[in-house]
């Protein structure tokens, strides 16, 4: 699974300078992007989070999400920094563990995305958050285990989209995710994790 994280790793890095370093449609483009945001999106993501804060034992997280967006807002009409529209969306989780306590855990979150949008570029720089619940396979019986299979979660991520078209983007960011039932169990472990993230978006 190690190599996993090293796919991702490499296709972040690869990306990068594309990210921050690439030009805006000019006249050398041969496909025209359009500022008009699109109305849904539907994205296949996926990261490799690794523990944070002290986690009890070291963890290594294969996160895999399908999600799904609806614009919400548009601010097109503004200029500077802040041009740009809100999507709210709609993930499925599904995240095998590859080192941990645990084995898996599976799960949903609801949450906004805000999207920067520069005239004419195909670099769009993101920012979203969101709330969710799920299942992990908990191990209380373990020292640092999840003390109940219910859990909450929290996401929180940043990064770029690349539009190769109107229809289908790529994106590269990075991703923090924290895990917790809220105290319903004394004690508490929680899990805080983070890592990069890639994944390919088809709207419409």
């Amino acid at each position: 699974m190690k190599s996993r994280a090293a796919t991702i790793i490499v296709l972040a890095l690869v990306s990068a300078p594309f990210a921050f370093g690439g030009n805006d449609r000019g006249a050398g483009s041969s496909i025209a992007i359009s500022d008009e945001p699109p109305r849904f999106d539907f994205a296949i993501e996926s990261a490799y989070l690794f523990g944070a804060f002290n986690p009890p034992r070291n963890y290594e997280i294969s996160a895999d999400f399908l999600t799904a967006r609806m614009r919400w807002g548009n601010y097109l009409d503004r200029e500077g920094f802040f041009r740009g529209y809100n999507q709210v969306y709609f993930s499925f989780l599904a995240e095998p563990i590859i080192r941990g306590i645990e084995n898996h855990y599976f799960g949903m979150n609801l949450g906004l995305r805000y999207n920067f949008v520069r005239h004419g570029s195909r670099f769009v720089p993101y920012f979203s958050g969101g709330v969710g619940l799920g299942a992990i396979d908990s191990q209380s019986e373990q020292f640092g285990g999840q003390g109940q299979d219910f859990t909450f979660n929290i996401l929180s991520a940043a990064g770029v989209s690349y539009h190769f078209s109107d229809r289908f983007s790529g994106q590269v960011g990075v991703l923090y995710q924290h895990f917790s039932n809220a105290g319903q169990t004394d004690p508490n472990p929680s899990l805080n994790l983070f890592g990069p993230q890639v994944g390919f978006t088809f709207s419409f």
